[in-house]
């Protein structure tokens, strides 16, 4: 057993199921992730990363190790830099959980968006990466990557307020006015469906890219867990409302920070750049995209939270400090909703 993973008995498997896989194997957990747990393995030839699902009862359709598997092999040689894929055990007996390896990627990852210690040229090479990447993903033909029905057909929107008000329901532990009136406005708010069926990524921001040690090429877009088929302003505007959170380690957002002088391009220039990737003329309703991601990402820490108290979160004492923020998501979705901010 190390870092909480049964390397013998992962071992053993990858002996008899990846060509040149050899022992012994020690592994080392990577820190601060809340949604699959991931293992740096080190062995005498060479390291893999083993991700798998989290130990402990989930709600259906959570953590779907297999489909970050699926979708991140279908990419793989696309304009989408990521790691390559080795092999999916969907087993359970073996270590207790589904589980996936994949290559390492060494790179630089980073925690805050300011992008502390970096000039303001080099500050503004890497979200100009990151806005690429972005456009790239949404500019998968699906049907040639095999990817078409990665996700059901139909208004995507329709499907993620339903799925994430039960999944808000289903960890809900405490009373929380805001979210309530959020849902409900998200519910009677859904845009017509514009017929855009893309691959999204779901949780797309800075620190779930991985970038070159040497310059701003993204080497590998990690966490694929949220994603489907569905629509792409929904990524766009994630990275918005990212932004817009407290410049904390918890918040990971921009709010208060002198961008210009740091040479972080304003959100305006992140939608306009990406729009001309798209050939896009611009994007109506912006608010209610916004308003969704609040909403979305204060259903996810919710979830986070009810993990750590339940005793099964990958990191408990900062998943506590995640859930922390429900209430400040759900009252920014809110200000979305009435064109605030």
């Amino acid at each position: 057993m190390s870092a909480g993973l049964d390397t013998n008995a992962a071992a053993a498997w990858l002996k008899d199921h990846l060509p040149g896989f050899d022992g012994p194997v020690s592994a080392t957990k990577f820190s601060g992730g809340q949604s699959n747990p991931t293992y740096l393995l080190h062995t005498p030839a060479r390291n893999y990363v083993l991700r798998r699902k989290p130990p402990g009862v989930l709600l259906k359709s959570a953590h779907a190790v297999e489909r970050e598997f699926r979708v991140q092999r279908a990419l793989e040689g696309s304009d989408v830099p990521v790691a390559k894929m080795h092999i999916l055990c969907e087993d359970d007996s073996v270590i207790g959980s589904p589980f996936y390896i994949m290559d390492e990627v060494q790179g630089r990852n980073f925690d805050s968006p300011s992008l502390p210690g970096m000039t303001p040229p080099e500050r503004g090479a890497l979200i100009d990466e990151m806005n690429r990447v972005l456009a790239a993903i949404h500019d998968v033909d699906i049907t040639a990557a095999g990817l078409a029905d990665y996700g059901p057909t139909g208004n995507y929107y329709r499907r993620q307020v339903d799925r994430w008000s039960k999944q808000y329901t289903a960890t809900q532990t405490g009373d929380l006015p805001d979210m309530v009136a959020l849902m409900r406005w998200l519910d009677g708010n859904i845009p017509p469906d514009d017929g855009q069926r893309r691959l999204v990524h779901g949780d797309y921001r800075l620190d779930n890219l991985l970038f070159a040690k040497d310059g701003p090429r993204c080497l590998a877009v990690l966490d694929w867990e949220l994603s489907t088929i569905g629509h792409p302003y929904a990524d766009l505007a994630a990275v918005i409302m990212q932004w817009s959170m407290p410049a904390t380690r918890e918040g990971r957002g921009l709010a208060g920070v002198d961008r210009a002088a740091l040479g972080l391009w304003s959100d305006q220039q992140f939608i306009d750049s990406y729009c001309a990737r798209r050939g896009l003329d611009g994007i109506d309703n912006f608010g209610f995209y916004l308003a969704f991601c609040h909403f979305r990402m204060a259903a996810i820490l919710q979830g986070v939270k009810k993990r750590a108290l339940d005793g099964n979160a990958s990191d408990p004492e900062r998943g506590l400090q995640l859930g922390q923020y429900v209430p400040q998501f759900a009252r920014a979705g809110i200000d979305a909703a009435k064109g605030i901010s």
